[in-house]
Order: structure tokens, then sequence, then C-alpha cells
């Protein structure tokens, strides 16, 4: 990692524009005094952002883009135009060199678009996978694909693996993440043969992971395994019941206290562990998914995050360069690919019989 990271910042994605853009990296910049920042975007509306930023002003290099990708654009769209726009030419900077990493609160299909065709996929990855941090009862727990690939075959899952380990060695600090496949069962037997085949793989792999087997989608929850593994189509509806389901029982909780004088005096009574519960569940402070795989550091903001919410996206990729993500992600794989097991297509049903 370069002694004073570079961060390009996409101010005119997401719905708050360069007032929270500018005034995320602000904060970042009180949390990581050393990193530097190129906004682009409007110059004009950035610059009069930064008059509020004193932090950040004398640090921050502002590059001026006259075109915005928006929200309804398709990605070949911004394809097209994306050398003229602050989200193609935040990626372009760090396909350049002139940043460790870019992040952007806006149109997710357009940026995963931009960044794959600009980054390229490393060195022995197929394809990138999204992956971000999930709340569980314990710790978060890492969750990966979750919507850049709709299909996947045993090589795939297989990288997914060794990708999302090598995340949680750098954003959890755990030195031997436990890695799960999600499936119907916990049975060795279940699931599709690809996802048997990638078990079985993984199981006689010698990586810095502890692969535990299956999981299934009622113990995502649970915080047993560090690291869940699926494809793009699984893991989308996986995260999105997650979400929703969050939000069912804090709108069922608020509900109940409304409900009697009872139930109002019961909730007063239990501010402090309901404020805990909403703290732990707060989207903001998981916000931030990385497309892992592709030769640079790219992290997606929720379109409608604050500024602590896309402040805790700029310290996802801070952390990440920090680690040295792309490293440790090529050194493992290249460890798997010299001591790959040699595994039958039978091998997970014949060890379950």
């Amino acid at each position: 990692m370069t002694d004073r990271p570079v961060l390009a910042l996409d101010c005119m994605g997401g719905d708050g524009g360069p007032a929270v853009a500018v005034a995320a990296a602000e904060v970042a910049q009180e949390r990581y005094p050393r990193l530097q920042f190129r906004l682009y975007g409007d110059e004009a509306a950035i610059r009069a952002q930064l008059g509020k930023a004193p932090r950040l002003a004398g640090g921050a290099t502002i590059v001026h883009s006259a075109d915005v990708i928006l929200g309804t654009d398709k990605p070949s769209a911004a394809i097209r135009r994306a050398r003229t726009t602050s989200m193609g030419m935040g990626v372009a900077a760090v396909q350049a060199g002139e940043a460790q990493a870019m992040v952007s609160a806006g149109n997710t299909g357009a940026l995963m678009a931009i960044a794959k065709l600009t980054l390229r996929t490393m060195p022995g990855i197929d394809r990138p996978a999204l992956v971000a941090l999930m709340p569980t009862l314990k710790n978060d727990s890492v969750v990966l694909d979750l919507g850049a690939n709709v299909e996947c075959d045993t090589e795939n899952l297989v990288q997914f693996a060794v990708m999302g380990a090598a995340f949680a060695r750098t954003v959890l600090g755990v030195a031997r993440p436990r890695v799960a496949l999600l499936n119907i069962g916990e049975e060795e037997l279940k699931g599709t043969e690809e996802l048997k085949m990638a078990a079985a793989l993984l199981r006689e792999a010698d990586l810095p992971m502890v692969f535990t087997g299956f999981v299934e989608g009622d113990k995502i929850g649970q915080g047993d395994v560090d690291v869940i593994v699926t494809d793009g189509f699984t893991g989308n509806v996986a995260l999105k019941t997650a979400e929703g389901t969050g939000r069912l029982v804090t709108g069922l909780l608020a509900q109940s206290f409304r409900s009697s004088w009872l139930s109002s005096l019961g909730y007063l009574l239990s501010r402090g562990a309901l404020r805990a519960l909403a703290r732990h569940l707060d989207p903001e402070a998981h916000n931030g998914a990385v497309f892992l795989g592709l030769n640079g550091v790219v992290v997606k903001s929720h379109g409608g995050a604050t500024v602590r919410g896309l402040a805790h996206a700029i310290g996802v990729a801070h952390d990440l360069v920090a680690g040295d993500i792309a490293r440790r992600i090529g050194a493992d794989l290249d460890n798997f690919r010299e001591h790959r097991p040699v595994v039958a297509a039978n091998d997970g049903a014949a060890s379950a019989a």
C-alpha cells in the first residue's frame, strides 16, 4: 500500500450528489488523515461544497466531468459515455494508477459494466463478484455473490470462496475465516452438481480458510460462518429477503409499542436494548458493496446513503487498499492452482454414501 493512498470519489452519483459526497469525504478524512481524494463531477458544485469541508479542501483534487450517468441509464449506454462522466473517469483513474480505489453511489449496473470493461478481471478470476457484509446474531458475515452473476459454475464458486475469505481476513480481521456454500440443505447429497463439486474441491484445498460445508438460508443470521458463497441470483434474493425481514421486525415492534399505554411503558423500559438492536441492523453501518476480482478496488454505495453511510463505504475502500486485497487474492489463487485437489465428479455424493 502507498503511504498516502488516493481515492477517486464519484460526487455526482447517488441521491445526495456533491453535498453528501463531499461531507462524507470530510468525515473519512478525519478518520484516515493520510487518505487523499480525487473528486469527480461538476467542478462548480463540488467547489461550493468544499467551503463547508475545511479539512478536506486542502488535500483534495477536483476533476471536472462534463457528464453524469443517471440511475435510468442502461449499462450499454453508460459504457459509451464513460469517458466524459464522473463515474467513468473515476474508474479510469484506478486503471491509470492515479487512484488506488474508487467509490460511487451511482447506477449499479453501469458501475459494474464500466469497472469490468476498464479494469478487467484479475488473473485466475473468470468473473468478478459483488460482496458485502451482512449483520448476524454474532459478528458480521461476508456474503457473495449478491447479483453480479445470475448463473455460476463450479470454478466461479471456488473463486468466490477464495475471494470472500481474503475479504474476511482483510475487513473482519479473521485469520482463518469459516467458509460455507449456501444450499437447500446441509447434507452433502443435496444441491446442484456445481455446488457439490465446489464443496469437494474446497474440502480438500489447502487454503487460509476453514471450509465448513453447506449452510441453509435460515442459518445465515446465526453468525456461525464468516463467509457465505452463492450465485448472484440466490445471493441477491437472500440479501433482499434479509433486508425486508429486518424492516418487518422493526415495523411490527413499532406497532406493538404503540398499541397500548402498557406497551408504551414497555418501550420506555427497553429503550436501551432497542437502540442497540437498531445500531446492529443499521444499513448505514454496513454500506459499501465491493466488486471483487477486478484489477482495482471499486466500492458501490447505496444510492440513498447518508453522509455517515457513504463515509463507511469510503472506509471499506480504504481498508481493502490498506490490506492489499489484490495481493491476498492472487496469492491464494496461485496456491490453489499449484496444489489443486484431484476430485472426481461424484466425490461429493460418494463421501456421503
